[in-house]
C-alpha cells in the first residue's frame, strides 16, 4: 500500500478575493470573513485528491482531523488514517507544523500541503530536507517554487510519484514577503530555505522573479500604447504589478500597485477593489476590459496575487476583452515559454486556454500559449 501525507491550511487564500492581499494573522482572517470571504483551500485541495484517487486507488493518506485533510480525503474516497487530536474550529501555523511533523514520521512517500507561502514556511520549519514535499497552490501570494502549477497538476504529479513515473527530486526555494509592507505597496521578498520536491518541470511552477532594470524603457512603451488604445465608455479593470502601474502613470492616474483599480473615461472610479466591488461596477457598464500583466519567472496572468479578478469577473468580461501586457525580458525568462491561469474554476481555466497576444512594446505583440 502506497503512503502519502496531506496537510491543508483551511484559511489559506481567504483574503484574496476580498482584496486583503494575504491571509496571515487572526485579524486579517476576521476581516476577510466580515467582508464575506469563503475558505477555498479545501475545495482546491479536493481537485488534487480526486486526481490521485483516479490513478492510485490503493493508497493510504495520512492526515489531520477535519478541514486539515480528513474531510477532503474521505470525500475523494481515499483510505484515510487520521492522526492528532480532534478537529479544531480554527487552525494556525503551529497546527500545520505539528501535523507535518507527525505525518512524516509515518514514512510517507510524499507530503502534500495546501496553502501559500506562509504554509510553505511552516512546512520548512516542520520537516528536514530529506522528506519529499509538494505544494497545492491555494494561497494569495505564491512566490515559492515548491508548488505545482495548479491543484490538478499537484494531484497528477503526486500520482506519478506514487506510481514510480517520477523518481528524481530537486531543491526548490521557499520564499515569502512581508504582508504588512505588501499592503503598503512594498514588495520585500525573502528566501527562507529549500525543500525537496519532485523534479518535473512541466508540472511545477518556478519561484517569482522581479523586473529587470532594463525593463523600464519597455514598460514605458507598453504603457503609452495601452493608454493610446483605451476606448471611451469602457470600464477598465486594471490589475496588479509594476507594468500596470506604468500604464496608470501614463494616464496620470493614482494607482494601487498591488491592488485592482477601476478606470472609466480617464478617471479612477474605484481604487484597491475586491471581487464584490468589481462585480457591482460591472453590472452598471455595458463594456468592460481587464488589463493584467505576467508574473515574472512563473508566467501566471490570473490566480497569483490578483484573485480579486475572480473567475466570475473573467466570465462576465469575456476572454476577448482581456489585455495582457509584459516586457520581452519577462516573457523570455519564462520556463517553457508559456502563460498560466489558475482561477480556481476549471471551466474558466479551460475558457482562457489557447493562444493570446501579449503587448510587449509600442505596437509590438508576442503570441503566447496559455495553459491551465
Amino acid at each position: 500500500m502506497k503512503k502519502i501525507g496531506l496537510v491543508i491550511n483551511p484559511i489559506a487564500g481567504i483574503g484574496g478575493k476580498v482584496g486583503l492581499k494575504g491571509s496571515d494573522g487572526a485579524e486579517i482572517i476576521k476581516r476577510a470573513k466580515a467582508l464575506g470571504a469563503v475558505p477555498e483551500s479545501g475545495a482546491k485541495a479536493s481537485i488534487a485528491l480526486n486526481e490521485i484517487a483516479k490513478s492510485v486507488p490503493e493508497v493510504e493518506v495520512y492526515t489531520y482531523p477535519g478541514e486539515m485533510g480528513e474531510a477532503i480525503c474521505k470525500q475523494a474516497g481515499l483510505q484515510t488514517i487520521v492522526l492528532g487530536a480532534k478537529a479544531k474550529d480554527e487552525t494556525c501555523s503551529s497546527d500545520t507544523v505539528e501535523a507535518a511533523r507527525e505525518i512524516v514520521k509515518q514514512g510517507v512517500a510524499l507530503l502534500l500541503f495546501a496553502g501559500g507561502d506562509g504554509t510553505a514556511r511552516d512546512i520548512l520549519d516542520a520537516v528536514d530536507g530529506d522528506v519529499q514535499v509538494l505544494g497545492i497552490p491555494t494561497g494569495c501570494k505564491i512566490h515559492s517554487g515548491v508548488y505545482a502549477l495548479n491543484p490538478r497538476d499537484a494531484g497528477i504529479l503526486a500520482a506519478d510519484v506514487l506510481l514510480g513515473k517520477v523518481t528524481a527530486s530537486k531543491e526548490a526555494e521557499v520564499m515569502d514577503i512581508d504582508e504588512e509592507l505588501f499592503r503598503q505597496n512594498i514588495v520585500q521578498a525573502k528566501l527562507y530555505g529549500y525543500l525537496k520536491i519532485p523534479d518535473d518541470k512541466a508540472l511545477v511552477q518556478s519561484h517569482k522573479s522581479g523586473a529587470q532594470a532594463s525593463d523600464a524603457e519597455a514598460m514605458a512603451g507598453i504603457a503609452e500604447y495601452v493608454a493610446d488604445k483605451m476606448e471611451k465608455d469602457t470600464l477598465y479593470i486594471m490589475g496588479t504589478g509594476s507594468t500596470i502601474a506604468a500604464v496608470m502613470k501614463e494616464l496620470n492616474l493614482p494607482n494601487t500597485l498591488l491592488g485592482v483599480d477601476l478606470v472609466y473615461n480617464g478617471q479612477v472610479i474605484a481604487g484597491d477593489c475586491n471581487e464584490k466591488t468589481i462585480l457591482e461596477h460591472l453590472s452598471h457598464y455595458d463594456k468592460a476590459k481587464i488589463v493584467v500583466t505576467v508574473i515574472g519567472g512563473q508566467g501566471y496572468i490570473f490566480g497569483r496575487g490578483n484573485q480579486q479578478i475572480s473567475a466570475e469577473v473573467i466570465r462576465r468580461v469575456g476572454k476577448d476583452n482581456i489585455i495582457v501586457v509584459a516586457t520581452k525580458n519577462k516573457l523570455s525568462g519564462l520556463a517553457g515559454n508559456e502563460l498560466y491561469v489558475d482561477t480556481g474554476d476549471e471551466e474558466v481555466n479551460k475558457l482562457l486556454t489557447g493562444w493570446k497576444r501579449v503587448i510587449a512594446g509600442y505596437g509590438y505583440e508576442i503570441v503566447m500559449k496559455v495553459c491551465d
